[in-house]
């Protein structure tokens, strides 16, 4: 069992959802990156996306862009993420899923790609820009290493590729929430619903939805809906990226907080208020 499967199968027993914030690495440098992964991981987090930049992030919105506008123009490069992840991760406990384009690993060449990150104790995979025609390449050899490649559902794929997206995808479902790209939104569109409920129908696997999520209330809501996982990105970078790094590592440890407690509290009054403090400016 993968420790992303692993870290499902336990918060499903104890009826709970899974909160995984996004950074994106090397804004505003490394150094803060690997803080923030250990600032989330003791703060609510149970699984960490880590945004490798890229130049051409067709999937990410503008918060998410700037982020590796800047991360790039200090030099952040992949290597340089792996070499941070082999020290950072043997303390976590939060399994790390990288975020990152299909170019860069075909740059680097699949297997040498997937032993690079493996070796980093990385745990799971996402590739935005990876069609579900094009994934067996990617699918069998990162399976084979103990690395899960998640696959993402669009809110306008069709019943039939959403049966075969869930056949392929493993650790969990990347469901988009919104049609478009990343960013915060103020409110969840009431279709996540019945999109949910939809692929629900067709697999028992884990379903995370991501994109547009940036408050308690709406990380709440998803939860109601029947998310097994909610991910939260452009408010966790917008965040960090905010002031000094120890103000922004500060800033993303409450707001992590913030979000772990609605997603597993009960109480109306103390929803109401945790709604009420993570409004995004």
């Amino acid at each position: 069992m993968t420790a992303i499967s692993d870290c499902f199968d336990t918060l499903r027993r104890n009826q709970e959802c899974a909160l995984i914030p996004f950074i994106t690495a090397g804004d505003p440098d490394l150094t803060t990156t690997a803080a923030a992964l250990q600032v989330l991981d003791h703060h609510g987090a149970d699984m960490i996306e880590l945004g490798v930049p890229y130049s051409d992030p067709l999937a990410d919105g503008p918060v998410i862009q700037a982020a590796a506008t800047r991360a790039l123009q200090r030099g952040t490069k992949l290597e340089q993420v792996v070499e941070m992840l082999q020290t950072s991760t043997l303390s976590l406990r939060s399994p790390i899923i990288l975020f990152t384009y299909y170019n860069p690993i075909l740059h680097c060449g699949i297997d040498k790609f997937l032993e690079k990150i493996a070796g980093a104790g990385v745990s799971g995979l996402v590739v935005p820009d990876l069609p579900l025609e094009e994934a067996a390449d990617l699918l069998k050899p990162a399976s084979e290493i103990g690395i899960d490649l998640t696959l993402l559902v669009a809110p306008t794929s069709s019943k039939q590729r959403i049966e075969a997206i869930a056949r392929s995808s493993q650790g969990f479902i990347y469901l988009v929430s919104v049609t478009g790209v990343t960013g915060m939104r103020n409110q969840m569109e009431s279709r996540v619903s019945d999109l949910l409920r939809e692929v629900r129908s067709i697999t028992d696997k884990p379903i995370g939805v991501g994109f547009g999520i940036s408050e308690a209330a709406q990380a709440r809501q998803v939860r109601q809906w029947g998310a097994d996982a909610v991910i939260v990105g452009s408010a966790f970078v917008k965040r960090l990226a905010e002031g000094t790094p120890e103000q922004g590592l500060k800033a993303i440890a409450e707001f992590c907080q913030s979000l772990k407690a609605a997603i597993k509290t009960t109480d109306k009054k103390k929803n109401t208020e945790l709604a009420q403090n993570e409004k995004v400016d």
